[in-house]
């Protein structure tokens, strides 16, 4: 991957994550790799897609488990592998 491509990844990271240090850090890099105002914009638009729809999951995800349905155990743990047996932790 090259150098570009991971500045504007880490754009996006860096919003979705709402990590206002980084984001200064990887813009600042990003002109000086001369990536384009209007590809930093994207990026920023990716990353705040990116949290909304966390952010729309964990909402919904939320209101399943006060309603109990359906069961916490019928979803796969946040590592994306299945729950652990008899274990109800995250990664």
């Amino acid at each position: 991957m090259d150098d570009r491509t991971r500045e504007l990844i880490a754009i996006g990271a860096s919003v979705a994550a709402h990590c206002q240090p980084c984001l200064e850090y990887h813009v600042g890099k990003s002109r000086e790799l001369g990536i384009t105002e209007e590809e930093i914009a994207e990026a920023i638009q990716v990353g705040h897609q990116v949290s909304r729809g966390a952010d729309r999951a964990m909402r919904q995800f939320a209101a399943e488990v006060v309603v109990g349905t359906p069961s916490v155990q019928d979803r796969p743990a946040c590592c994306a592998g299945p729950t652990p047996q008899g274990g109800d932790s995250c990664c």
